[in-house]
């Protein structure tokens, strides 16, 4: 409740200076009486991960499916559909999803503002492993994206940024880090509005290392060695404690959930389940399923108004490689709805699909599971099998913070690592599985690790009418304005990392 309250006072507080903001070209700087904080605290607010990010990245990952073209078209036919490929540029980069106000333009505004203010150093180092988590996402999205000079057009007059080349973009990532964590000091000006940890210097250090540690794990095949120099000081700095150190945004009944208002609202009766998640944890008995997936009699109602069919053996998850005519013919095929939809499992909107449910960023879980990867791999000196079982165990106990009905009892969880638990001949198939399980509803980070681990190995969906040639699609593309827009940079990126297509890989994901 605490950060529902925070939340609700700084989205007020910036409603009166969301005019000072309508272009990205604004100088922000312009409105002295700002305080820099509610720009900081709206770039958080606005890291969105947007509905259509269950389209193509939770849908490449099969997690979730849609049998529907149209505005719902993505890797459920693995077509290239540009309106809702763009949607992490247009929210994150462009902030053209979010009003003008997106999280690389304020963020940079605020670096702008408090780099020459020692009173205020650590909103400014802050804002530092903030900015860095939000690159990662594009690079990870769309490879090569303007970082050097992006956000800088009221600075610097160029509104027409160059892409930077994806590699260096996370060398820049990493030193960011390291210093920004450097720089964070408890002695200093404590900032309450932050909506993630009120300020607390020492939460956001773990939080900085946390993504040292993300960022070191991509390079587990293109530089091991790299993999293991970050892996080595995220593990010494000290990573998330707990699940009270997760980065997430708690909404409300006002300002509600984006994924939330997907499952609750129009496409409610046109989303489910994917097959492969629910076979994935019907085959290991996992507790999980029956918080995340429900079958509603009519999908097209609302919770209250159906029947909701909570049996963990009734769950049938949609299988890939079908649209809206044809997955009649699918296997065991489960039966449509007069009303609108079919008989697959669903969100629980109840639990994980609320409206007002909150949406994790960088979890105490993913941060256990990725040390587990470490030490398994020989790079950390800690037993791999402890720091599996407590990812698994934190993401169950994470449950309970979308309600409490989806509270797992400890001995659900000590049942299910007894019944499975960690072996090291397993270990990388095992410890990646789980977080994709620990990253469901966040697609950019399922699909990243998807990628660069291989696990689950998932089959490829076949549709019929899919346009990539290959198994998987490994990218998103660009939006197509930046073709006339920015077209001598947009070039230039395309000749240097490879067509602007869903198959060209970034430069971590190597075969």
């Amino acid at each position: 409740m605490k950060k529902i309250l925070i939340l609700l006072a700084m989205a007020a507080g910036l409603s009166s200076c969301d005019k000072d903001f309508e272009n990205i070209n604004t100088n922000p700087t312009q409105s002295t009486n700002i305080d820099p904080v509610y720009l900081f605290s709206n770039a958080q607010l606005n890291t969105t991960l947007a509905s259509q990010t269950m389209f193509y990245e939770a849908a490449i990952v099969q997690q979730v499916n849609t049998p529907f073209g149209g505005v719902n078209t993505g890797a459920n036919l693995n077509q290239d559909y540009r309106d809702n490929t763009r949607v992490n540029w247009l929210y994150l980069y462009s902030g053209t999803n979010n009003g003008n106000n997106g999280p690389i333009k304020l963020l940079t505004a605020v670096l702008d503002q408090t780099k020459a203010d020692s009173s205020r150093t650590n909103l400014y180092h802050m804002s530092r492993i903030w900015r860095a988590y939000v690159f990662q996402v594009l690079v990870d999205t769309y490879g090569d994206v303007p970082y050097f000079d992006a956000g800088k057009a009221y600075i610097s007059g160029n509104k027409l940024p160059k892409y930077d080349p994806q590699a260096e973009i996370y060398a820049d990532l990493v030193k960011e880090l390291e210093g920004a964590i450097a720089g964070l000091n408890a002695a200093k000006r404590i900032e309450t509005g932050d909506l993630f940890y009120q300020g607390n210097v020492a939460k956001w250090k773990r939080l900085g290392y946390s993504l040292l540690l993300r960022i070191g794990m991509r390079y587990s095949k293109t530089d091991p060695a790299k993999a293991q120099a970050l892996a080595q000081k995220a593990y010494q700095g000290g990573v998330l404690q707990s699940n009270d150190d997760n980065v997430r945004i708690q909404y409300s009944s006002i300002y509600t959930n984006p994924l939330g208002n997907l499952w609750n609202n129009t496409e409610k009766a046109n989303l489910y389940v994917g097959a492969p998640f629910v076979s994935y944890l019907k085959s290991t008995n996992d507790p999980r399923l029956t918080v995340i997936a429900v079958r509603y009699g009519e999908p097209s109602k609302n919770p209250e108004q159906t029947t909701v069919d909570r049996t963990f053996a009734n769950q049938i998850g949609m299988p890939f490689g079908y649209d809206d005519g044809s997955i009649g013919s699918a296997p065991n095929f489960p039966g449509k709805v007069a009303s609108g939809g079919w008989n697959y499992s669903q969100i629980n909107r109840r639990t994980v699909g609320k409206v007002d449910g909150p949406t994790y960023y960088v979890t105490y879980a993913q941060t256990q599971l990725l040390l587990a990867e470490a030490a398994q791999r020989g790079w950390i000196q800690a037993s791999a099998a402890d720091l599996y079982k407590t990812g698994v165990a934190a993401h169950m106990n994470q449950m309970k913070d979308y309600d409490a009905s989806a509270t797992i009892p400890q001995t659900a969880i000590d049942e299910y690592l007894a019944a499975q638990p960690y072996t090291a001949a397993r270990g990388l198939e095992q410890i990646n599985s789980q977080y994709w399980v620990a990253s469901f509803l966040n697609g950019p980070e399922a699909f990243a690790n998807w990628r660069r681990s291989g696990f689950p190995v998932l089959t490829p969906n076949k549709y019929p009418g899919r346009t990539i040639a290959g198994d998987f699609i490994r990218r998103l593309t660009y939006p197509i304005l930046e073709q006339s827009v920015n077209a001598e940079n947009y070039n230039a990126a395309v000749s240097r990392q490879g067509p602007d297509d869903l198959e060209t890989r970034v430069f971590w994901d190597k075969p």
